[in-house]
């Protein structure tokens, strides 16, 4: 069994502001640099046999690039509520993005998996909150703080497919396949 996701890796130049933004949060664990990325389609746990079918799927699939910004009406926040279990920065709405989103999980069940059944919300996970928070609103300050977030845009020009294997010291991802984006 592989643990695996579809996602777009993030440039040098917007990791780099996303690291600024991660620095103060007061959270336990923040997300490692290398580990920032923005989930397309998360697969869990399945057969290689089932990951060979979705890579097959993916590598026949044709859609021009796109553009991305990471900011908008998502911003930053926090997933969870009142009990916040990630910090993350929001993408702009954007319907590349969205068609791409789409696409790779249309293919993915059309390969025979089952994939739960979530809304997208385009975003870049910066830390993960395992317990509760001993200043809750502390993190509320230093995200109104950091309200007008906004990264450069970046061009899409691929998506990738990653393998997550969990350990001790957190999620390491290897990147499995890579899949260009050019003329429909």
């Amino acid at each position: 069994m592989i643990r695996a996701f579809a996602a777009l890796d993030i440039p040098q130049a917007q990791r780099m502001e996303l690291m600024i933004v991660q620095q103060g949060l007061p959270v336990p664990r923040l997300v490692p640099p290398e580990n920032l990325h923005l989930t397309l389609v998360f697969l869990g746990e399945i057969e290689e046999s089932a990951l060979e079918e979705v890579h097959l799927a993916w590598q026949a699939l044709r859609m021009p690039g796109f553009e991305v910004s990471l900011r908008g009406l998502r911003g930053l926040g926090v997933f969870g509520g009142g009990k916040p279990r990630a910090v993350y920065a929001g993408a702009a709405e954007c319907p590349g993005l969205a068609r791409l989103q789409a696409k790779l999980e249309q293919a993915a069940r059309g390969a025979g998996l089952t994939l739960e059944r979530r809304r997208f919300v385009p975003h870049v996970t910066l830390a993960r909150i395992n317990r509760p928070l001993a200043d809750p609103e502390r993190l509320e300050r230093h995200l109104a703080m950091r309200a007008d977030f906004a990264a450069p845009p970046f061009a899409v020009d691929h998506f990738a497919l990653y393998r997550s294997d969990l350990g001790a010291g957190g999620a390491r991802y290897e990147e499995l396949a890579r899949y260009p984006l050019g003329p429909a």
